[in-house]
């Protein structure tokens, strides 16, 4: 039987709930359970009070019965540590790393097996898949960054969520771009901070400080919100430049 791993960088808590989570699975699924992954900032340790603790379920089978006897736990885990949890077939996972290279990349860089074997082992999402999906993703975030933007003028704490939640995607496609730019590998921090430094640019540092801010403390100065959210609009455009010019 597959032993169940704990995070070490993870608080006591939330590694008991996962502990409950991957007992709960073993107990409703069975057999039909092959792996559970955890990824994203959690495996580094940079877990916020607001942010969501991802796992991949990978099953055999997805059958009424057994997920019906694991919602509660699903619910319960949800509730304690904000867990997201995508339920993806064995028999999916190479149409789902080419469909969705991107998020795949980073999970070939931020994983840690729970249970069972590593279902990604050796992954590596094809370049031309994770150039067009890191595409799509940049724009999509530059797109919405907008809309919201203008539907939230005036309201401070929704300027304030926009910026905390665009910082994850647009560190995740800063690590893919120097990923793909020159193969070393970093995390999504560390390379949004390599471009943003290397650009000698005072307002985009200042903005990548303020958005650490906002998404550690929620401290930020009202006045200041407008002006981080359109250079990180900045960033990202500039990051969507460079992926085009990979293509």
């Amino acid at each position: 039987m597959a032993s169940t791993q704990s995070a070490a960088s993870l608080p006591d808590s939330v590694n008991r709930a996962l502990g409950d989570f991957v007992n709960a699975a073993r107990d409703a699924f069975g057999d039909c359970l092959g792996s559970i992954v955890l990824f994203g900032s959690a495996v580094e340790g940079r877990l916020r009070a607001t942010s969501d603790v991802n796992v991949i379920v990978v099953l055999t089978t997805f059958q009424q019965p057994q997920v019906e006897r694991f919602a509660p736990a699903l619910k319960l885990a949800r509730a304690a540590i904000r867990i997201q949890a995508m339920f993806l077939l064995a028999s999916e996972i190479p149409a789902a790393v080419e469909s969705f290279a991107q998020k795949f990349s980073d999970i070939a860089r931020r994983r840690q097996v729970l249970y069972g074997p590593d279902p990604f082992a050796g992954l590596e999402p094809p370049q031309g898949a994770t150039i067009y999906r890191t595409r799509q993703v940049l724009l999509n975030l530059i797109l919405r960054l907008r809309e919201s933007y203008a539907e939230q003028i005036g309201r401070e704490e929704q300027i304030a969520l926009l910026l905390a939640d665009a910082a994850g995607p647009l560190r995740t496609c800063a690590a893919t771009l120097l990923e793909l730019e020159t193969g070393a590998v970093n995390s999504p921090k560390e390379a949004l901070d390599l471009i943003v430094k290397s650009s000698n640019n005072p307002a985009w540092l200042e903005a990548l400080t303020q958005i650490s801010e906002v998404r550690e403390q929620r401290k930020i100065s009202p006045a200041a919100l407008a002006p981080a959210l359109f250079t990180l609009l900045e960033i990202g455009e500039h990051l969507r430049r460079r992926i085009e010019a990979l293509v």
